[in-house]
């Protein structure tokens, strides 16, 4: 989601040119489930699988396997997807196929791959492997991994221990499969674009027009998504506005055949131009009309035209890039233990745990964000905390340990959390009110401290809760404080409350946090989802809260010129000239 506003005040805000107003914000979600119902998707960043083997079962008799591997990821619902299939290596029990397997890696689902081995008979040697029928070659072997494991490896390297379809091999070897994920260039380009305007038509009647420009890209139904947008210029009809940044996820490619829009606020008109356009009008040096659409077809040009002014393809370190470095998100919970979710030894109440299995909201938040977040946490050991409960007889506690002990605030992994919460629903009476600013703090105070000893770790705490805040302002101030820090928070309301609270904090909206003291947050560090809005089968409560996570990470990472740990290794290791 980008700060794209239909005004120049939203758009002013959005850049932080005017003070923050409390209004009604748009719904991020129910806009994204717009577009999703439309068949715009996130972007995925495409990775090519290269595969090898050692030491197959060897099936022939007069000679070696001839080895072909499948790939397929399981889908939600437990169904098998195939991805592709190698070419077939003769006579080799040690074969590297040439062959790649392309898969688009999502950081915000878990995307389990399955790995089949098949010697695959002579007489099917001359045949295209697209069309061979399985059943009737050979099974040397499976084995199976996360796409999140192999990324999260410095060498992006895997090695699988292949077994029988059963899982259980005896004391038969069956060999090892290794897979090597890398990133293609093109998932790393990165176009660089300064536009500018001259003689635009004047909108105001006391001042000069505040003009700006946002970016969409044009979707297969031929609808468009907002990407990016400038900054405000004021008072200005030659505006000279800073450069933007469109990387290959979001233009596609360089093609003729994929344009966007650009739309000028303020003269409402638009543009539709492809990036190899915008480069040719770069090299040409010339300038295009803002049109006036007609509904006859026919358009007319306005006096005003749009210029590139400069126009760099580079390449960027990629979130990958990082966390194959060694890189970790460092996962933490909070837990809202407020009167208001009702008593959990009731079958109503938000915190009921249901003897026969099913999760409630807080269980099920749980589990799915720390299924994720797991693999980029190389100990697995979370902190965990509750807010808004009395604690062994004492005062009402706004952060307090959710495994009831003094000092142990982390617990192992998140099967840990999961057992933590259910004791303390044993230990802890309900209370509050709802205040975020103590555990806000304390996960700001752990990501500060991270500074002074690595620089490799970024946190990401998840608050659940179901309640209206006390102290918004308060939260407010911890959030712009906690922008400047390797931090993110993820909301997750749950129950019938009115969220409108937790929509303010959460800047999809364009509204940039403004702390008590008139300072702006330095980023957009917060991401909520309502559980009663997240629609059924379309997409899940952890896509929408963890989509924006990679973002908000390089976002951190790019303005303060942090390099991936291998490159700033060796360039600190290089001699010095």
């Amino acid at each position: 989601m980008g700060g794209c506003f239909s005004d120049v005040k939203g758009g002013k805000q959005a850049v932080g040119g005017a003070r923050h107003q409390q209004q009604r914000p748009i719904n991020s979600d129910a806009v994204e489930l717009f577009n999703r119902s439309r068949g715009v998707y996130p972007l995925y960043t495409p990775l090519e699988l290269s595969l090898s083997s050692t030491n197959l079962l060897d099936r022939d008799i007069t000679s070696k396997s001839d080895p072909m591997v499948v790939v397929y990821v399981k889908r939600g619902d437990g169904k098998l997807e195939e991805l592709g299939r190698t070419e077939v290596i003769l006579n080799s029990l040690n074969p590297a196929w040439i062959e790649k397997i392309t898969v688009s890696y999502q950081f915000e689902v878990v995307q389990p791959l399955i790995f089949h081995v098949y010697d695959v008979d002579t007489k099917y040697h001359n045949v295209n492997v697209k069309t061979l029928k399985l059943e009737d070659q050979e099974f040397l072997g499976e084995g199976s991994c996360v796409l999140s494991e192999i990324v999260t490896k410095q060498s992006r390297s895997l090695t699988l221990n292949l077994h029988s379809r059963s899982g259980r091999g005896g004391l038969r070897d069956f060999g090892t499969l290794t897979v090597h994920a890398e990133e293609t260039m093109a998932s790393k380009s990165v176009v660089e674009i300064k536009f500018r305007c001259s003689q635009l038509e004047n909108k105001d009647v006391f001042s000069k027009s505040d003009p700006f420009l946002r970016v969409s890209r044009i979707v297969e139904s031929g609808g468009s998504v907002p990407i990016c947008k400038t900054e405000v210029v004021d008072n200005n009809l030659n505006p000279i506005w800073k450069p933007l940044s469109l990387s290959m996820q979001q233009f596609g490619s360089k093609k003729d055949d994929q344009p966007f829009w650009i739309y000028h606020f303020v003269l409402y008109r638009k543009l539709q131009k492809s990036v190899a356009d915008l480069e040719r009008l770069y090299k040409e040096r010339s300038g295009v009309n803002f049109v006036i659409p007609s509904s006859h077809g026919h358009e007319k040009d306005l006096k005003g035209q749009l210029f590139v002014d400069q126009f760099n393809e580079k390449q960027q370190f990629s979130f990958l890039d990082y966390i194959s470095s060694g890189f970790e998100l460092n996962f933490m919970v909070a837990v809202d233990f407020t009167a208001s979710n009702g008593n959990p030894h009731q079958h109503d109440s938000l915190h009921y745990i249901d003897p026969y299995g099913r999760l409630n909201s807080y269980q099920q938040a749980i589990t799915e964000v720390g299924e994720v977040i797991q693999f980029y946490d190389a100990d697995k050991r979370f902190p965990a905390w509750g807010f808004g409960g009395r604690t062994a007889g004492g005062p009402v506690s706004h952060c307090f340990n959710l495994d009831g002990t003094a000092t142990g605030f982390e617990v192992e992994g998140v099967q840990g959390i999961m057992t933590a919460y259910a004791s303390a629903l044993h230990n802890v009476s309900l209370s509050g009110p709802t205040l975020f600013g103590p555990v806000v703090n304390g996960a700001a105070e752990i990501a500060g401290n991270s500074l002074f000893h690595n620089n490799n770790k970024y946190y990401v705490l998840m608050i659940i809760t179901d309640g209206i805040l006390t102290d918004l302002q308060e939260t407010t101030d911890a959030f712009v404080r906690a922008s400047d820090l390797p931090l993110s928070v993820l909301i997750v309301g749950v129950g019938s409350a009115d969220f409108k609270q937790m929509e303010i904090l959460d800047a999809d909206n364009g509204l940039r946090l403004s702390s008590s003291t008139g300072r702006v947050a330095t980023r957009d560090i917060v991401q909520f989802v309502p559980m009663r809005e997240v629609q059924s089968g379309r997409i899940s409560a952890v896509q929408s809260l963890l989509e924006e996570l990679p973002g908000q990470f390089l976002s951190y990472m790019r303005c303060r010129d942090v390099m991936p740990l291998t490159v700033h290794a060796a360039q600190s290791s290089a001699p010095q000239l």
